[in-house]
């Protein structure tokens, strides 16, 4: 149930189609999925362990016929690798903290299967079972609101909480509610056990991601009207790290020329360049000559400072300094520049409780159209037709054959045979829980993202998403922070010459030895993994698959979403060659019931868990968090 594979689902079902959605974990998401930190902890036990599963019971074998044969699919997920985790604090003093809130252990579940229903259960809903904050101050804080905020109607419902889009933002503002610390003040210690304790306020993703303003899945979650399951908060600040230190991008046109860190010099230079960038088709001869170069060295011929080229190249392009070429730099800025203004100061948005959101929402349009989803329900094998070469049916782990006529499998479900030709890239992923922000200023409700130059040649550059408590995936006091890279080593190997650049992680419960550590942030908790990509992976690379069985990949390293939406829309037409992807929803004004299908009062059944009553409209509007809705 990762991004590709429920927007398809979603597809199929608003175009009227019959739709299973099966999942072997016992989460939304797949690898795109959100946990809390009880639910990330189990994750990583899992991930850990080195143990094959056996195929104990063959029975699902009799079913298969004699003009049939049988495609096994794999028992065990393989796409997460080299899962390292460190506490850096006193991590005893955890022992036998439980999270706030949890719902007590039923006697009648051993404790193996509570350990097996918990994860599941939090990540299904994981603002039901967070306790309600103390409210601290009548009044929400003001700073946080999204600059985006009046584009829009202002709230949306989330998928994966109970609760109702007011009481979301209602919640948002009291978590936020005291004021904001000045930089000089001591940040608070925050113990481990602490984290424990608020385990729940953590909404910690596999994958890290924003969305361009003006990206297709923006644009898809407009369309679609799923939009409305969801909320959103602008990314407040583009940051750069030149010279050991970290420093604020200007981006937008007012903050150019309200930037300190500029000459009035560099303000001319950069506004002509960016200006250039918006039409550079236009004016072919100012670029043509230098197509073959990359676009680090076209922006050496631009007559730009190094400051310039600096911010240009990592924090607005975001491109490879060795790789990228010159067009690859143009497209990348204008698509920068395009999206800046539309709901705020940056060309990016967050969703609230994390990007395993997305996915969720998308499920929820295809339960609300008649889809019908099952957790926990392995496949054994795709069930192949000898004289036609196609798909015919599946044969789930209760033996139960199925029938369909198409077949979405997500990459990580294939089995060893069937890939033997495929050639998979990697991504390394570290997440770190830090006691303040990589550059604090008068606000503390800031959400960043930080591109850092590849630390040596031949290595990537690493991005870095830190998130603030206000985007509802961290506890107060703290801050969620993400690094990616496309792997060359392990993730730690990859990524641990950043953090030590960026964090103090003396494991001493804090001690800072040298006079540069007390302005870094202190790493609390931090896990290293690699992360399979398949994004580049031609089906024709996968061997023996019938014609009607498509291919989802999992996430690639890419800040945005493009290729999910565009890979999911590929397969939809591919299936469905006439039919609109992901139309609109009908007003429900416009729908005409015949008499025979209205049901009696009280006896409908939904197929989805996520599925709640829509809110009032008083209580929908107002909050912190901006829906993405069209512009007027």
């Amino acid at each position: 149930s990762g991004l590709p594979e429920s927007i398809v689902a979603a597809a199929c079902a608003r175009s009227g189609q019959r739709v299973l959605h099966v999942d072997s974990r016992n989460y939304y998401g797949g690898n795109w999925a959100s946990f809390s930190f009880s639910g990330l902890l189990s994750w990583i036990k899992e991930n850990q362990q080195t143990t094959e599963l056996s195929d104990e019971c063959e029975d699902w074998k009799k079913l298969i016929l004699e003009d049939e044969e049988a495609i096994p699919l794999s028992r065990k997920d393989k796409t997460i690798q080299h899962v390292e985790d460190f506490c850096f604090g006193d991590q005893d003093s955890a022992e036998g903290v439980e999270e706030a809130g949890a719902l007590p252990k039923l006697p009648v579940l051993g404790a193996s299967e509570a350990k097996e229903v918990s994860p599941g259960s939090e990540e299904e809903c994981p603002a039901v079972e967070s306790p309600c904050p103390e409210p601290e101050s009548p009044e929400p804080e003001q700073d946080t609101e999204p600059a985006g905020a009046t584009e829009g109607n202002g709230a949306g419902t989330t998928s994966g909480s109970e609760s109702s889009p007011g009481e979301s933002t209602l919640e948002l503002g009291q978590t936020e509610a005291t004021p904001s610390e000045t930089p000089a003040q001591e940040p608070k210690k925050i113990t481990y056990s602490q984290i424990v304790r608020e385990g729940r306020r953590f909404n910690i993703d596999l994958v890290s991601k924003l969305l361009f303003s003006r990206g297709l899945l923006i644009d898809l979650l407009i369309k679609s009207n799923v939009s409305r399951y969801a909320e959103f908060k602008n990314a407040t600040r583009i940051l750069a790290f030149r010279e050991g230190r970290v420093e604020q991008v200007p981006c937008s046109r007012a903050d150019v020329f309200n930037s300190r860190q500029l000459t009035m010099v560099e303000k001319r230079m950069l506004m002509k360049f960016l200006t250039f960038c918006l039409d550079y088709e236009q004016h072919p001869e100012e670029y043509q000559d230098h197509e073959s170069s990359t676009f680090a060295q076209f922006l050496q011929t631009r007559k730009l400072t190094p400051s310039l080229q600096h911010f240009i190249l990592h924090s607005i392009a975001m491109v490879s300094e060795t790789e990228s070429r010159t067009l690859d730099g143009l497209q990348a800025t204008k698509k920068f520049l395009q999206c800046l203004g539309r709901y705020g100061n940056t060309p990016f948005l967050f969703p609230l409780y994390g990007q395993g959101e997305i996915p969720q929402c998308f499920c929820r349009l295809c339960a609300v159209f008649g889809g019908i989803y099952c957790l926990r329900h392995p496949v054994r094998c795709l069930v192949v037709d000898k004289a036609s070469g196609r798909c015919k049916a599946i044969v789930d782990h209760f033996g139960q054959r199925i029938s369909a006529n198409y077949f979405i499998v997500e990459d990580s479900y294939l089995s060893e045979t069937t890939c033997t030709n495929v050639c998979y890239r990697q991504i390394s992923r570290a997440v770190l829980i830090t006691d303040q922000s990589v550059l604090n200023t008068d606000s503390e409700q800031q959400v960043s993202i930080l591109t850092v130059p590849p630390v040596e040649r031949g290595k990537p550059a690493v991005c870095v998403i830190e998130l603030c408590s206000s985007t509802m995936t961290c506890m107060k006091d703290t801050y969620l922070v993400h690094l990616t890279c496309p792997s060359t080593q392990t993730a730690r190997e990859d990524l641990e010459p950043v953090v030590q650049k960026l964090f103090n992680v003396n494991a001493e419960n804090g001690k800072k030895t040298e006079n540069e550590e007390l302005e870094k942030p202190r790493v609390l908790w931090a896990v290293y993994f690699n992360m399979r990509d398949s994004s580049g992976v031609e089906k024709n690379s996968y061997s023996g698959l019938p014609p009607n069985v498509y291919v989802c990949s999992g996430p690639d390293s890419a800040l945005g979403n493009d290729c999910a939406v565009k890979q999911a829309e590929t397969i939809f037409k591919e299936m469905f060659p006439t039919e609109e992807f992901c139309p609109p929803p009908p007003n429900p004004e416009d729908i005409i019931y015949d008499e025979d299908e209205i049901e009696p009062e009280g006896s409908g059944l939904s197929n989805s868990p996520e599925t709640k009553p829509e809110p009032p409209a008083e209580e929908s509007s107002g909050g912190e968090a901006a829906a993405v809705t069209k512009e007027e």
